[in-house]
């Protein structure tokens, strides 16, 4: 038996910057630490935000300035993997024993990753998940991840793996981290839509997973005094939803919606043997002989100097 208390922490980036981010998450120690949660999932992009309604200054076929000064205020607001807010968080891992899973914008160069990062109580940032596949208008401001940040990790809780939000809508990505083993599926999002919990219970039930969704919470533009073009005044711009799945896709903990807030469930393992009976996606279900998946999981490197290429 592993029975073991997970949580999503439903949180939304603060619009005065990565700063007060960091002390809104901080703030959540003690509660971590009282509901005795050996891991926490936090939303996409939560260190760094997600800029949603933002349009860049740009227009297909040419670029306005005032874009590339909105550009780069977000790049001053993304992190450092190496940097002193993940350093924070990694005390914060360390204190209460919760390993962490969580989406920051990365810094890489002049270029900018939307990145899930994990860490642990006992070896800080143990690894990242960069999105494959940025979605819409994110391909203006995010690069693309490549294969060699699919990790699953190793920890207290489980076999823990990650797809940022709609990375989860990719059969293959999903079949990849099915065979390398994940236990508890981490997802990160902003997308607030029923579907999307329809998506969680699927994955879960496919996967024979438990499933943790975590996803901000933002008020409504016009409670801040902005605007976003074609949005309803009296919506939030992210209204929640976190949830908390079982291998069979019943709901344990949550939909959260529209408040801050952490949502806990005691999960067990031990339970995804008797799930996986009837159906091993990856293993007596997947007819190896009709079907195969070949994965690349070398790093994509644009210069490399007295190597290949693809080293």
């Amino acid at each position: 038996m592993n029975k073991v208390t997970v949580a999503a922490l439903q949180i939304g980036s603060d619009y005065a910057g990565k700063a007060a981010t960091l002390r809104n998450i901080l703030a959540f120690e003690e509660r971590i630490a009282a509901a005795g949660a050996q891991l926490v999932v936090m939303p996409e992009a939560l260190l760094g935000g997600y800029p949603k309604g933002e349009q860049f200054g740009t227009r297909l076929g040419f670029r306005m300035p005032e874009g590339r000064e909105a550009f780069a205020r977000y790049y001053d607001n993304a992190v450092d993997i190496d940097g002193p807010e993940l350093a924070e968080l990694a005390g914060l891992s360390a204190r209460t024993g919760a390993t962490l899973v969580l989406g920051v914008i990365e810094r890489a160069g002049s270029s900018l990753f939307c990145t899930a990062v994990f860490i642990t109580a006992e070896g800080g940032i143990v690894a990242k998940h960069r999105k494959l596949m940025p979605t819409g208008t994110e391909r203006l401001i995010w690069s693309q991840g490549d294969g060699s940040t699919m990790p699953v990790v190793e920890t207290p809780a489980g076999k823990l793996g990650a797809a940022i939000c709609w990375e989860n809508h990719m059969p293959l990505f999903r079949t990849a981290m099915y065979a390398k083993g994940v236990e508890i599926w981490c997802a990160p999002t902003v997308d607030e839509r029923d579907i999307w919990l329809i998506s969680m219970r699927h994955i879960a039930h496919e996967g024979r997973c438990f499933v943790i969704s975590a996803c901000q919470v933002q008020p409504s533009p016009a409670d801040l005094g902005t605007a976003v073009e074609h949005w309803d005044a009296d919506r939030p711009l992210i209204g929640g939803g976190s949830m908390i799945v079982g291998p069979l896709g019943e709901v344990l903990a949550g939909p959260f919606e529209r408040e801050t807030g952490l949502v806990t469930a005691a999960i067990d393992t031990a339970e995804l043997i008797r799930a996986r009976y009837d159906f091993d996606v990856v293993g007596h279900y997947s007819r190896p002989d009709v079907f195969s998946l070949h994965v690349d999981e070398r790093a994509r490197r644009g210069t490399v100097f007295g190597g290949p290429l693809s080293d």
